[in-house]
């Protein structure tokens, strides 16, 4: 989720933001430590911390802190299954933040590395009680060889990107919670270790991962799937490069995640991509998707290649790929047909929604498996 390029369009746009991050969990909780939502001044919001009960009663703290006016960090911890009747049982430390204009050129800063992939930051609390960030470490490829920068008093803004329209528009109609309003004043009752208190020695100091980790796809072909598949990624972890000789086959818009290339020659394309790349071949002809696809198994450091077609295809393909000497394991590894087994819609849409599963599939695992398990399909944990 972009977060930072958000936080700033809001600031904008209404005059002060709020942003909510799970800062700690413990057992099962509906999201892990790095989860954030960023929510108005009228209630609407952007991304979430795990759903249900647990996640209204945060939408609440974080509507009171607006109300109150750029502050102080909040730090809040919730035992899910005594105080909010949730099943997950876990607990879990929020922090929650207000932002107004004075922190936009902060939030800038944040929204324009995050732009540019993963990277890291050093937090504290400043003498104020907000959280001051300063960059400790850059982990995207992309973003890699920036300078460090201070950051102070935390902040953010954003560069386009992100979610959708807000997932509320109005302020929830369910009434609080009977103990919402001890939630953010509750002492903790053994599930964490309590935190100094501003002004004393030792504040506390911890590390945050921001942006995002995406994934370089190169898709050869820009017909009906890939149309279809390119809207399937725009919310998904994938950064497209789309490539089509017909300049005039992509669409006029597109998401931001998408570079559209039209080269005359689209091998320099796979000689140039860069390790632990994905690879999709569906362009609109059978040569050149067998001398994209050859190319591109002939890199053991692309770890998915697929090949849209059917089993018929794939059996005529494996034979010229043997004729053009690729390892017998790398045309193993080819996924042809692509899409994950039992999805047998033949629409673009149901094709493109079967490769994106699959898509998601190979980066967790860090593979390019083309039968995926049942066990792999299934989430880690079932949110509450």
């Amino acid at each position: 989720m972009i977060v930072w390029g958000r936080l700033a369009e809001i600031v904008r746009a209404h005059g002060a933001a709020a942003l909510v991050g799970v800062h700690e969990a413990r057992g099962s909780a509906p999201r892990d430590a790095g989860a954030r939502m960023v929510v108005r001044p009228d209630g609407a919001f952007h991304g979430t911390i795990g759903g249900g009960r647990f996640e209204w009663e945060a939408l609440d703290l974080a509507r009171r802190a607006l109300e109150a006016g750029r502050g102080p960090a909040r730090f809040t911890d919730h035992a899910l299954g005594p105080d909010l009747g949730q099943c997950c049982g876990g607990r879990v430390r929020l922090l929650i933040e207000t932002f107004d204009a004075r922190d936009l050129a902060q939030v800038d800063t944040l929204a324009a590395g995050e732009a540019e992939g993963s990277f890291e930051v050093a937090c504290r609390l400043d003498e104020q009680g907000r959280v001051a960030r300063t960059v400790a470490a850059i982990t995207s490829p992309r973003a890699r060889g920036e300078g460090s920068a201070p950051l102070a008093g935390g902040g953010a803004s954003p560069q386009g990107g992100g979610e959708g329209a807000p997932q509320n528009g109005a302020r929830p109609s369910r009434p609080p919670h009977p103990r919402a309003a001890a939630l953010a004043s509750a002492p903790d009752e053994g599930g964490f270790a309590p935190l100094p208190a501003r002004g004393e020695r030792g504040p506390p100091v911890w590390t945050e991962r921001l942006g995002e980790d995406r994934t370089t796809l190169l898709l050869f072909g820009a017909g009906h799937v890939g149309r279809a598949l390119v809207l399937a990624l725009a919310p998904l972890p994938f950064r497209i490069r789309w490539i089509d000789s017909r300049a005039n086959a992509f669409p006029a818009a597109m998401p931001g995640t998408v570079t559209p290339v039209s080269p005359r020659d689209p091998a320099p394309e796979i000689a140039a991509a860069p390790p632990g790349a994905f690879v999709l071949v569906m362009t609109h002809e059978h040569a050149l998707d067998l001398a994209i696809t050859a190319d591109a198994l002939k890199r053991p450091d692309l770890p998915f290649v697929g090949l849209i077609g059917s089993a018929t295809k794939r059996a005529r393909f494996e034979r010229r790929l043997r004729e053009l000497a690729i390892p017998p394991e790398r045309i193993a590894a080819l996924a042809c047909p692509i899409g994950v087994p039992g999805i047998e819609g033949k629409e673009p849409a149901i094709i493109a929604a079967s490769i994106a599963a699959q898509l998601l599939i190979a980066r967790e695992r860090g593979t390019g498996s083309r039968h995926p398990s049942p066990e792999a399909a299934e989430p880690a944990r079932t949110p509450a």
